[in-house]
């Protein structure tokens, strides 16, 4: 499994090195072994940095941090949050829909594929790449936090952005953003289990709007092509 697929030249330029880094070396291990015993990682090798692939770094506005991949099958493609066409909406989803719905007036989607939104500038990125099958949350202590911690690094020398921190797991990186540069959204977790908590009502996507509109730069298109 390579780690470094179709990595496009702009994220590349930030984050070459780290493909040699003994963590990297010990992540590509980690999955050859998994791959070996016969166990499903998701998402498919091609698609684990496909979050980097459809916003480059130069047209990131926006991050929505989500904690690590859908570990259903035919769900996870490499964006947070985000499934392919014809798969079914996982609970999640289903309510960060709803309040975009109650948000923006949105009508709530049929497709969970976030594709557009990747385009528009928002960087959907996981706390963790990869995930065995049927067991979430199983790859968190592989390494990859040191590999997305360095693409908020890189990111800090860009400002005027929005950082999404949905949950606590999330909210752990909010250390290493310049919160003085650059606006941060937390709230709850949109899962069942805690969208009541704070997340519905929240209101991401407007304040989102309105921070960049604020700094000036075009707002984000969130209803989904």
């Amino acid at each position: 499994m390579s780690l470094k697929i179709d990595l496009t030249k702009s994220w590349l330029n930030h984050l070459e090195d780290e493909f040699s880094k003994t963590y990297m070396i010990k992540i590509k291990e980690f999955l050859r072994n998994q791959i070996s015993q016969r166990k499903t990682i998701y998402p498919p090798g091609k698609e684990i940095f496909n979050c980097f692939n459809l916003t480059s770094y130069e047209n990131t506005k926006v991050v929505i941090l989500g904690q690590d991949p859908y570990h259903g099958a035919g769900q996870a493609h490499g964006l947070s949050f985000s499934v392919k066409d014809n798969i079914s909406l996982p609970p999640s989803l289903k309510n960060i829909f709803k309040e975009l719905n109650s948000d923006l007036k949105i009508k709530i989607p049929i497709s969970g594929n976030l594709t557009s939104w990747a385009l528009e500038g928002v960087l959907l990125l996981n706390s963790t790449l990869t995930v065995e099958s049927n067991n979430p949350n199983s790859h968190q202590n592989i390494g990859w936090k040191f590999f997305t911690d360095k693409v908020i690094e890189v990111l800090g020398n860009k400002k005027e952005m929005v950082y999404i921190l949905w949950g606590k797991n999330a909210q752990l990186k909010k250390s290493l953003i310049n919160t003085q540069e650059n606006l941060v959204i937390e709230s709850a977790h949109p899962s069942p289990f805690s969208a009541d908590k704070g997340f519905f009502g929240s209101k991401p996507f407007s304040r989102t709007n309105d921070y960049l509109i604020y700094k000036g730069k075009r707002p984000i298109n969130w209803k989904l092509v």
